[in-house]
């Protein structure tokens, strides 16, 4: 997902207006996504007040959270990455409802209201009030941005460190996995398709069904945010960090999924060695193709596929229809749905993988036919309800123009001195 974004870097309190204000027309009613990094500056203070530069660029001042709301407006997505986030966040509910209050009390005087409360603004915080961001030399300064936009490198990473007996896998290998994670044949692509349904299954088993739907399923950006997010709680949380956010979730680090989770990244770093020699063999053989026929090199890269060998990358997708086969034998004696459903969905739309297993997931018995509906409302799915499930599962999908694309590797609007992520 490629989105729009403007990046600004210690920017003065009237550099921060003036942006902020130009992406609230820009984006006329469509959602904000406004990144705080702040690094390198003082923490927020117990009121919500944020730390910038003032007009000269001799000093930082403090501009409390209530004069961002008013730039923005509604709706917007707010990013905290800072020590004591979570003062921002408990001075904006209250801003929030005074605000609130005043369109309310006013309706009839102010000429063009805001569309949603601001009580309905979306925030994700790196920690709570009393909480600091580690400093560990062997992270990212800005980890909880990292599993916001890059969470395959920073979850494979963490999962080396944690695990000394990967004493053969280094982090330069990590950042070589092939492929792109739009190409579900490669590595890197499988393995997002992986934490994908990861995250959506522990989503789904979590939370209640209209949060589910308002924040996994009616807008791509603010799922994919809230996948990482999930991602960013469980590895902040080793390292004494509490994330937080709004609307509130309950704890997901500690699901059951996440061991699923481990034992993909286990067999993908396994094979790592393999498959970065494989890819840099492919590279060499390219090269060595170009010079001979053209002399010429292009910026395309050979991609190393799966499934052409028949050798499989990891064993999740089939353990997990197993575990649903499992359930469909005994789905008389449980009314409880079944947790991999989200991941069957997932398998649906994955042709290119000849699992023998797919015929379990066609027939779907009568007292999951409303989960199954919920699972089917997939962001950017044009008309009005799904259709009526019998016998045959369709998708249509057709992703919805955002109104603030930033890229998942950048902000959109990004506050703070700049700092060089290891």
């Amino acid at each position: 997902m490629r989105t729009r974004y403007r990046l600004q870097l210690d920017p003065s309190i009237e550099d921060a207006k003036r942006f902020c204000q130009t992406m609230r027309r820009t984006a006329k009613d469509e959602r904000v996504l406004f990144h705080y990094n702040g690094h390198g500056v003082p923490k927020p203070t117990s009121g919500g007040e944020i730390w910038v530069f003032n007009r000269i660029f001799t000093q930082y001042i403090p501009v409390p959270v209530y004069d961002f709301m008013g730039w923005l407006g509604t709706p917007c997505l707010y990013v905290w990455d800072c020590s004591a986030a979570g003062h921002i966040i408990n001075a904006f509910k209250k801003f929030a409802d005074q605000r609130d209050a005043e369109i309310r009390n006013s309706a009839e005087n102010v000429p063009n209201p805001p569309r949603l409360p601001f009580r309905d603004c979306i925030h994700l915080a790196a920690c709570g009030a009393d909480q600091v961001l580690p400093m560990n030399p062997d992270l990212p300064a800005d980890l909880f941005t990292s599993c916001l936009t890059t969470p395959i490198d920073i979850a494979l990473r963490v999962f080396i460190l944690q695990n000394p007996l990967l004493s053969k896998i280094t982090i330069d290998q990590v950042k070589k996995i092939p492929g792109r994670t739009s190409d579900r044949k490669s590595p890197r692509g499988e393995l997002y398709w992986i934490f994908t349904s990861v995250t959506d299954t522990i989503a789904w088993s979590v939370l209640p069904r209209p949060l589910f739907k308002k924040l996994f399923r009616q807008d791509l950006m603010v799922a994919a945010l809230f996948r990482n997010f999930l991602l960013a709680d469980r590895i902040m949380r080793q390292y004494n960090c509490t994330p937080i956010s709004n609307p509130e979730l309950p704890p997901t680090h500690n699901h059951p999924m996440w061991d699923a989770w481990d034992l993909a990244i286990d067999q993908c770093l396994n094979q790592m060695p393999e498959i970065v020699e494989k890819a840099e063999k492919l590279e060499k053989e390219k090269q060595e193709r170009e010079r001979h026929n053209t002399g010429e090199r292009t910026e395309s890269k050979p991609e190393v596929e799966l499934y052409s060998s028949g050798k499989r990358f990891s064993t999740f997708f089939e353990e997990q229809l197993t575990a649903f086969e499992v359930w469909l034998q005994t789905a008389a004696m449980t009314k409880r749905p079944p947790m991999q459903l989200p991941i069957v969905l997932q398998v649906l739309r994955m042709s290119h993988i000849p699992f023998k297993h797919l015929h379990f997931s066609i027939p779907i018995p009568p007292s999951s036919r409303s989960p199954v509906t919920n699972s089917l409302s997939r962001p950017g799915t044009l008309g009005s309800q799904p259709r009526p499930l019998n016998r045959h599962i369709s998708l249509r999908l057709q992703a919805s123009p955002l109104p603030c694309r930033g890229s998942q590797s950048n902000p959109n609007i990004h506050l703070g001195p700049h700092s060089r992520r290891r």
